[in-house]
């Protein structure tokens, strides 16, 4: 059996099962899409936003990049935050990196590694500006660690800053951001930033004509 073969006989097998315990399940899950959270997770393939939090189908819209990015000129990513938040209304956003993240590893060194340099330049901005204390750690994987957690509240402040949440925060009160940090050694994930809706932030990155 070739491995694609493999994929298409699981799902078959996975809906199968679904449908033994719930016959009305896929007829319920396409009737409409009702998410409580908007997770925005690294493309890693370990960090599967459903299997670590033991969610299922319909409860989580999903974005995934490298690195678990906040971009704001992502056209990409602003399209998925606007209709989380506009036509979802989501009530929780969570930006979720992982310990052992490559995307930041590479970051950090001054290989070049082709097109995603221009991606990566994102993460270095972030170690520039907390260098001193990262380099404090003693070993690699705790610098490297370090630099994830700061990366983690740095997106969710990139979330706060865009005119998409702070209209819906004015507008609704929601959605609280969330800035979460996977353990890839134990499966355990570590709450490292958390912001209400309606936070206060710079003025400089406030909006005052929003409707």
């Amino acid at each position: 059996m070739k491995a694609y073969e493999k994929l298409l006989r699981s799902n078959k097998d996975w809906a199968n099962s679904v449908k033994e315990v719930d016959p009305h399940f896929f007829a319920r899950l396409s009737a409409q899409q009702a998410p409580a959270f908007l997770w925005i997770g690294c493309s890693d393939s370990r960090v599967p936003a459903d299997k670590i939090t033991g969610t299922d189908p319909g409860e989580i819209f999903v974005h995934r990049n490298i690195s678990n990015l906040v971009v704001n000129t992502d056209i990409n990513f602003l399209s998925v935050l606007q209709y989380a938040v506009e036509v979802l209304k989501v009530r929780h956003i969570i930006v979720c990196g992982h310990y052992g993240c490559g995307g930041v590893k590479a970051a950090m060194t001054q290989h070049h590694f082709g097109i995603i340099d221009h991606w990566l330049k994102n993460i270095k901005d972030i170690y520039r500006l907390h260098r001193e204390e990262i380099d404090a750690h003693q070993t690699e994987e705790e610098r490297v660690n370090a630099l994830i957690e700061f990366n983690v509240r740095e997106q969710v402040f990139n979330l706060a800053k865009t005119s998409i949440i702070q209209s819906a925060w004015k507008k609704d009160q929601i959605p609280h951001l969330h800035g979460w940090v996977y353990g890839l050694k134990d499966g355990i994930i570590k709450p490292v930033c958390e912001m209400e809706a309606g936070s206060a932030i710079d003025p400089l990155y406030q909006y005052d004509n929003l409707g």
